[in-house]
């Protein structure tokens, strides 16, 4: 397979806000190489410089799941940091509202219907991988939904698509406080 030919290569820009993740989605490029063709929304650079050894739609469900639970466990503490009572106790109670199987499958729940099908698709095989290990503290159902949900996480991460990552989680927290707030 031949590649974009080099006039049509653009470097990649190198902004403060971009080189840390914070610039929105606009930016063009490639994980990968760094590297952009064409007018394709570009995905931000990882947080961290090593890329997976494969594209995110060729990983593993297991293993986008993997790195999804450390992403959305960032997501979460940014969340409960942001709260006025920054008391270790009251953080890591917080945090158990949002990390619990029975809350990732709650979320998952809930923003299933903003997915797109690329992303149902993700979350499907996320819920259909069989982990090989027996929950502790959740019904195998939530269980495989959260393992589904954390799916999602790590490809929307891999992807480069931080902007929609950011949007569904931040909108799927409002939902699950609005819905403990009833």
């Amino acid at each position: 397979m031949m590649g974009p030919k080099s006039d049509e290569l653009k470097p990649r820009g190198g902004g403060a806000a971009e080189e840390n993740g914070l610039a929105d989605d606009k930016v063009q490029g490639d994980i990968q190489t760094g590297w952009s063709a064409g007018a394709v929304p570009a995905p931000q650079p990882l947080w961290f410089p090593e890329a997976p050894s494969k594209p995110a739609r060729l990983l593993p469900p297991l293993a986008l799941a993997y790195i999804g639970d450390a992403i959305f466990e960032v997501a979460v503490r940014q969340h409960v940091m942001a709260r006025p009572n920054l008391r270790p106790h009251h953080l890591h109670g917080q945090s158990t509202k949002y990390v619990s199987a029975k809350a990732q499958a709650r979320l998952l729940a809930l923003l299933e219907p903003r997915l797109t099908e690329d992303e149902k698709d993700i979350v499907r095989q996320g819920r259909n991988a069989k982990s090989g290990t027996v929950p502790k503290n959740a019904d195998m159902l939530d269980y495989r939904h959260a393992t589904a949900f954390e799916s999602l996480v790590g490809y929307l991460y891999y992807k480069g698509t931080h902007k929609r990552l950011r949007e569904l989680i931040a909108s799927g927290f409002e939902m699950l406080e609005e819905e403990s707030s009833k």
